[in-house]
């Protein structure tokens, strides 16, 4: 969620219908570029696959050791031994908090917010033409069968009477024909909208994860709470988890440090977009969601660390690739960056990617496609399909090295 950067820092410079079966694998040397359509990135994944819960441990999910072909099955504590002394692991340390809430307009029909972002005083001041703010204004996504018109009151939770809150809508964001809406929210008086998240809401588990309906009284599952969120959590703003993330506890972290891994963070607050779904077969006219980041100066620190020594920087997550790359390029240690990584991409930060399995015809696999190469993901979830690992937030995970490029 958006808040104030650090200014400009130059970057080191590091050298549901019927989808198709994955192609057969063809030759992965180097060749003239190619031009990929969506339909590139689309495959048959049975629905069985798609994990509905965490695995009985975070270090007992499977891990498919990918870097090579063919691939190696293994667990996920093995992680630390593929790894070497003088790498760089590097986390997303966001924290998911409870921003999906139930209520109701005047009229007494149902809504949902899905709130985004908290607005900083900053972005407040002329946010899609309006000045003006209360200190308490968010941004959102809603869910409601008509849509109230701006200036209109909607109550949350039963309302502010009624241990509730009440939220103002009051544009359109970031434009006046943006997706997302502007709220100012009143609660009882001196809570932030942080407060009225954590009393109020429910943690937006992805819409492949089947729960039973909320009704907006009955608290999230404690299996949820617990593993929906990193152990190393610690920033608060994402509405989705960095699922590659989910795997570590504090046993494969000790060994991490034991085997001289150095560890760094980075922030960057997933956005809801992340599972908004491509609908351009020409990738270049998708528009990518913008999402807040941070690369902190203890972590440019340890890159260049890493780059002196002659290790290798390890991303754990999509996020964390999209945080450092954006950097790359834009020397901006924080700000909001609609990075859109696809096949072609020349990477400046990552070696080493971790990452879960994600959906067909998805920007994540865009991404991995671009990092690892087209046809060697593409075998790779062959096989993952073939062995049953489990896919998407709750599933299991993949390493892979970054293509050499030609």
């Amino acid at each position: 969620m958006a808040q104030r950067g650090r200014g400009r820092i130059a970057p080191f410079l590091f050298l549901e219908r019927a989808r198709p079966a994955l192609k057969p694998m063809t030759d992965t040397t180097a060749s003239a570029p190619r031009a990929f359509t969506l339909s590139d990135f689309d495959f048959a994944l049975p629905p069985a696959l798609i994990a509905q819960h965490p695995a009985s441990e975070r270090s007992a999910s499977r891990l498919l050791d990918g870097r090579q072909l063919p691939p190696t099955d293994r667990i996920f504590r093995e992680l630390p031994g593929l790894l070497r002394a003088g790498d760089l692991l590097v986390f997303n340390d966001t924290r998911v908090v409870k921003a999906r809430i139930f209520g109701e307009k005047a009229s007494g029909g149902k809504l949902e917010l899905l709130i985004e972002r908290v607005l900083p005083a900053e972005a407040r001041e002329n946010a899609a033409g309006t000045a003006g703010g209360t200190g308490n204004e968010v941004v959102a996504h809603m869910k409601v069968s008509k849509k109230p018109l701006p200036g209109s009151t909607v109550h949350m939770a039963g309302g502010r009477h009624a241990g509730g809150f009440d939220a103002t809508l009051l544009s359109r964001w970031p434009t006046e024909d943006g997706p997302l809406f502007r709220f100012a929210l009143h609660g009882p008086a001196g809570e932030s909208p942080w407060e009225l998240m954590e009393r109020h809401g429910h943690l937006p588990l992805p819409p492949y994860i089947e729960r039973q309906q909320h009704t907006g009284n009955d608290p999230d599952a404690a299996e949820d709470s617990q593993r929906y969120q990193t152990v190393f959590a610690r920033a608060p703003g994402a509405v989705a988890a960095p699922t590659a993330a989910l795997h570590f506890d504090e046993s494969v972290l000790a060994e991490m440090a034991a085997r001289g891994i150095e560890r760094a963070s980075v922030t960057l607050h997933v956005g809801a977009g992340t599972f908004q779904p491509v609908k351009t077969e020409n990738l270049a006219e998708h528009q990518m969601h913008s999402e807040w980041y941070e690369v902190p100066l203890a972590t440019l620190a340890a890159l260049e660390r890493c780059r002196q020594r002659g290790g290798r920087v390890v991303a754990v997550g999509t996020t964390t690739v999209r945080t450092l790359e954006s950097w790359a390029r834009s020397g901006q240690a924080s700000g909001d960056t609609a990075i859109f990584i696809t096949p072609g991409f020349a990477f400046q930060v990552v070696d080493v990617l971790l990452t879960n399995f994600h959906l067909p015809k998805s920007t994540l696999m865009m991404l991995v496609s671009a990092f690892a190469g087209y046809e060697h993901v593409m075998a790779l979830y062959r096989h993952a399909i073939a062995q049953e690992y489990r896919f998407f937030s709750y599933g299991d995970a993949m390493l892979l090295e970054r293509r050499k490029m030609a």
